[in-house]
């Protein structure tokens, strides 16, 4: 071979060692940590939570300091699509203005090694207007106060889109919308078969409001007798209040967290009904570490309006497998 065409070959070679993604050794992603629709403040405003991720890329050891505190070592910038800055938050200001001690510990980080952890934007900038923005964070591994001219590491883009506060639904309940395509979920008058795969397919995809759309929790909450007891007696705020928190706790698996868990695999073995009830039994498999247990559920449904919801359910334990 021909030495010009040597330096070119190494030169070709390096050119795409270069070129390779992760090629900066200290790499900064953020990401929606729990991607759904997001509304300006509300009576029920939820966080925007995003998953930041430190990545150590070279040869030798990073180190870098993280505050008790994240506000003095994170910083997120949110602007609109006109490039114009948003405010931050008024908390914010005040934690970065006082004189008080900063606390922090050191994170060390070997070659190839990631570290994480979650923050909500909300706690960063003033998000009260509805539009789309995007989201870009910056840690300073010397913290906030103490730069010493050393630049920070900054993010990836994220597009933020922030709707105006969700329409009202039927009992005071808001309406859902699905992240997937940003319509309004709609019930259909689906059979109870149909309605229990839903509920099922929606779990399994973690889409909370695909698998709210057809659980009736009014009626699920007052199979609790004390609930049902609270209910009866409630007005109609305390009434949402409840909804709401029970929704939360499903969430959280704090109740029926049978009903929440996520399925590997399920079956529809029967469906029976007449106008107004029915029920669906399904062969459900779950994996717990290295097992799969296998469970019989039997949903319960009710007819009104021409929509079935499911509105209690009962689990039978078949053993592992």
């Amino acid at each position: 071979m021909k030495p010009y065409k040597k330096i070119i070959t190494l030169l070709g070679f390096f050119w795409g060692v270069l070129s390779l993604p992760g090629a900066s050794e200290i790499d900064l992603s953020i990401r929606f940590y729990d991607k759904r629709i997001y509304y300006i403040p509300g009576a029920a405003t939820e966080p925007i939570l995003v998953q930041v991720t430190v990545t150590n890329n070279g040869a030798a050891p990073y180190r870098f300091k993280l505050a008790e505190d994240r506000v003095f070592s994170v910083d997120f910038e949110v602007k609109t699509l006109t490039n114009r800055p948003v405010e931050s938050a008024d908390l914010l200001i005040r934690k970065r203005t006082q004189s008080a001690q900063v606390f922090f510990r050191d994170v060390s980080m070997e070659h190839g090694e990631s570290f994480s952890f979650i923050e909500d934007i909300r706690d960063y900038v003033t998000l009260n207007q509805a539009g789309s923005f995007v989201v870009q964070a910056k840690i300073y591994p010397d913290l906030i106060r103490n730069t010493d001219g050393t630049l920070p590491l900054e993010s990836n883009r994220l597009s933020l889109h922030l709707r105006p506060p969700s329409l009202p639904g039927p009992g005071g309940v808001p309406l859902a919308m699905d992240v997937e395509t940003n319509a309004i979920l709609v019930r259909e008058n689906l059979p109870p078969d149909q309605v229990v795969e839903y509920i099922l397919r929606a779990r399994q995809k973690s889409q909370w409001e695909k698998f709210f759309l057809y659980l009736d929790t009014e009626a699920m909450l007052r199979r609790d007798p004390q609930r049902q007891r609270q209910w009866l007696g409630a007005s109609e705020e305390v009434r949402r209040n409840m909804i709401d928190q029970y929704r939360t706790e499903l969430k959280n698996a704090v109740v029926d967290g049978d009903i929440a868990t996520i399925p590997l695999e399920f079956r529809i073995e029967r469906t029976t009904y007449n106008a107004e009830e029915g029920a669906v039994v399904v062969l459900e498999l779950f994996r717990f570490r290295d097992i799969i247990e296998r469970k019989r559920y039997t949903y319960d449904l009710r007819r009104r309006d021409d929509i079935w919801t499911i509105v209690g359910y009962t689990v039978q334990n078949l053993g592992t497998e």
